[in-house]
């Protein structure tokens, strides 16, 4: 169905999705602490300042979970997020297994990356980080509903509103049509605003994290993912290259915790060549997915 909204419509839109992706987590987050205090008479200043300090991993663990199934239920609600199956109708699952190796594919050369440049994420959102993996519900909270509620929030809603702000498709199509009587700079124009969305996106993405290293990563992924999904037109790719990111993490962080606070080079047992041959191995695997998914998904 096609959206007849004007430009200041659109804008409108995108800064309320931001806004109520912020307002969903602080009230949640507040809520789950008041019923803890409640429950276990404990005082609501201590109790947030664990949050802070990244101890009261169950507490952030349960607001993740029910923050996100709010924000999944809420957005297609709204119709921020449409849910449109006509991609998956497609019968994509070759694609969305590339999406996943690719995923897996830019895990060490990232982490090496990240290391040379010494980005490191801070020791108050580390200690969140292992105490939320510690919890019951922590894989529920971030490896699979966190990059779900995420997609439908940066890609299938504020990066689908900024591409119609730009008129992305659109713009595409007179860019290559040889009977639109448009100069030159302006075809050159339209052809890369649909980029200019996409790095808007990946901003935003990167800056909610709230922090330098996550803060980097973000943007990163999300230029990959919001190229996905402007190249597919559905969050599925996204979400799965995501997911298995964030898993990863988990299984990592679950079968060797003591890499919480490692470097890569530990994970080959000190062996600077089995890093290197780690990362030429994850190499072999990224590049092919990419080129796979740039022909399988090409306009």
């Amino acid at each position: 169905m096609k959206e007849n909204k004007t430009l200041g419509r659109w804008a409108i839109d995108a800064v309320l999705m931001l806004i109520t992706f912020f307002v969903i987590q602080e009230v949640v987050n507040i809520v789950v602490m008041l019923v803890d205090c409640y429950l276990n008479h404990t005082d609501f200043t201590e109790l947030a300042q664990g949050v802070a300090n990244g101890t009261q991993g169950k507490i952030v663990a349960v607001s993740s979970v029910m923050s996100s199934l709010i924000t999944i239920m809420l957005f297609p609600r709204l119709r921020w997020t449409p849910i449109d199956r006509t991609y998956l109708r497609s019968q994509p699952w070759i694609t969305l297994l590339w999406c996943a190796l690719l995923a897996l594919g830019t895990i060490l050369p990232f982490e090496w990356v990240y290391e040379k440049l010494q980005i490191q994420i801070n020791d108050a959102d580390q200690a969140l980080f292992e105490s939320v993996m510690r919890e019951p519900w922590g894989y529920v909270a971030l490896g699979v509903l966190a990059p779900i509620a995420e997609e439908f929030v940066f890609r299938g809603g504020i990066l689908r509103v900024l591409l119609n702000i730009m008129r992305g498709r659109n713009w595409r199509e007179e860019a290559h049509d040889p009977s639109h009587d448009t100069a030159h700079s302006e075809a050159f124009t339209h052809k890369w605003s649909p980029y200019v969305a996409i790095a808007l996106s990946a901003l935003l993405f990167g800056a909610v994290h709230m922090n330098l290293a996550q803060g980097v990563h973000g943007f990163i992924m999300g230029l990959l993912l919001g190229w996905l999904y402007y190249r597919t037109g559905s969050m599925m790719p996204a979400i799965i290259i995501h997911w298995v990111n964030n898993t990863v993490a988990y299984v990592m962080f679950a079968l060797m915790p003591q890499m919480a606070d490692g470097k890569l080079i530990d994970l080959f047992h000190g062996s600077e060549r089995m890093m290197l041959t780690g990362i030429l191995c994850s190499l072999c695997i990224f590049f092919p997915s990419l080129f796979q998914i740039i022909v399988r998904t090409k306009k």
